[in-house]
């Protein structure tokens, strides 16, 4: 091969590097719609929908789940298979309003009239109350003879914060329209917030139908992984890094993904990608990762930081990538958090972190964590013992920045005895214990001791 013809093979090989990782990028984050669990909570949504679509049936429903555990992936799910009808196309309406963009109600009805596209009809109205207007909207979508409308459905992203909106008066009117049949609309309310409800005002509870459909991110009773969920977890690991074969290849529109990469090469790199998942390194850290934290979110951004070392001069995925993503992702976050705790709340998390290792993975509560911790502070003088309703208001804040995450939901429980699952390992436990300024020698002695 002449030196030009081997200038232009680099440069092509250069090229499909560029290629790759830019597409592998957009396949990793890229929003999907193909949803992998929580089969009977995603029919519920369904028919929800489906009811209020084609019967002309008013609902409201609370989907519920820690940060993600996939609620937003359901929604747009249900809508993408909905959206197939021919009924669903004619009719339906989607309305989506985000908490943390529509901060007040003018702003909500403002973005709802456009998202109706109801701007002309609504242009030279003005009327007195939010109620008047929100009935003026959905009079505007009845068809001709006048008794039927449009079925809407309205989605409620971020649905805690619009409970801060003054008097609630959004979610009352829609709560009440769907109480009392004036239109057919379905009101769906997306949060973390598994006290929601206690945030509603009474005249607003009143009106909702208190469904609420929990999601949580797999099961997490225990260390030990099933060897189905963790190979779920491998194969979705070389799904995510793999090049579409010749069959495939045609399909990518509908990931909304375009892969000019050249033949050969997909091969060649697919044979790599599977030669890293059978790798030991590989299946230990998808290992760790996984039995602290089993959201395929963050299990995507991990792999999108592993992509990030693809450049002309690192041409290919190495099992060293993975260990250094691991480390960025894994840990410095979650230790710069524990480093700004208090010194209750890192007692706290010490004491989640023998209760852990003492029970093998199994879920702990506030009771045996704040018995452990007062075993500790009732044996040291040092430390000043608090009261219960003290180490509840540590222990809430904990569960706030997301360190510890729920296990199932029984409303019976009381909340003292609520499952949760321990995100922290213990190195990162012990690496913010080391770095934390001031902690009294006691607590860094019981933190790296024999559990009490």
């Amino acid at each position: 091969m002449s030196k030009k013809n081997m200038a232009i093979s680099f440069h092509n090989h250069d090229n499909m590097i560029m290629l790759t990782r830019k597409y592998l990028k957009r396949k990793i984050m890229y929003p999907e719609t193909k949803f992998r669990n929580h089969i009977q909570e995603r029919l519920h949504v369904l028919e929800l929908m489906k009811r209020t679509v084609d019967m002309g049936e008013s609902n409201s429903v609370l989907l519920i789940g820690p940060r993600g555990s996939g609620k937003t992936t359901l929604i747009n799910s249900v809508l993408k298979e909905l959206s197939c009808s021919k009924n669903f196309q004619d009719n339906a309406l989607i309305v989506s309003l985000h908490g943390l963009v529509h901060t007040d109600d003018r702003l909500a009805l403002k973005d709802a009239t456009r998202q109706m596209q109801l701007e002309n009809v609504v242009e030279d109205k003005v009327f007195g109350t939010f109620a008047e207007n929100l009935s003026f909207l959905l009079e505007s979508l009845k068809s001709g003879d006048k008794k039927h409308s449009k079925p809407i459905i309205f989605i409620l992203d971020e649905f805690d914060l619009f409970c801060t909106h003054h008097n609630q008066t959004l979610l009352y009117n829609l709560f009440d329209v769907a109480q009392s049949a004036q239109a057919p609309i379905c009101v769906i309310g997306i949060t973390c917030r598994l006290d929601v409800i206690e945030l509603l005002e009474k005249r607003v509870k009143s009106r909702f139908s208190h469904r609420q459909i929990f999601l949580y991110p797999g099961d997490t009773s225990g260390s030990d992984i099933p060897a189905s969920v963790f190979d779920d977890r491998l194969e979705l690991f070389e799904r995510l890094l793999s090049l579409p074969d010749d069959e495939n290849v045609n399909k990518i529109e509908e990931e909304n993904t375009e892969c000019n990469i050249d033949e050969k090469f997909r091969a060649i790199w697919n044979d790599q990608i599977k030669s890293l998942k059978d790798n030991p390194t590989i299946i230990n850290i998808l290992k760790q990762m996984h039995k602290t934290d089993r959201t395929e979110r963050k299990f995507r951004n991990f792999l999108a930081i592993a992509i990030s070392s693809l450049c002309t001069s690192h041409q290919e995925l190495e099992v060293d990538d993975f260990v250094q993503a691991s480390k960025i992702f894994t840990q410095n976050d979650k230790v710069l958090i524990l480093e700004g705790l208090s010194i209750l709340e890192m007692c706290l998390i010490i004491a989640m972190k023998h209760e852990t290792e003492i029970f093998d993975g199994e879920p702990l509560n506030f009771e045996k964590v704040s018995n452990r911790y007062l075993k500790f502070a009732n044996q040291n003088s040092a430390i000043a013992s608090v009261q219960k309703p003290v180490i509840m208001k540590a222990f809430e804040h904990i569960k706030n920045l997301e360190l510890i995450i729920p296990v199932g939901m029984n409303q019976r429980i009381e909340k003292e005895y609520q499952s949760y699952k321990f995100t922290l390992t213990s190195q990162q436990v012990m690496e913010a214990v080391k770095n934390y300024q001031d902690l009294p020698t006691d607590i860094t002695q019981w933190a790296d001791s024999s559990i009490i």
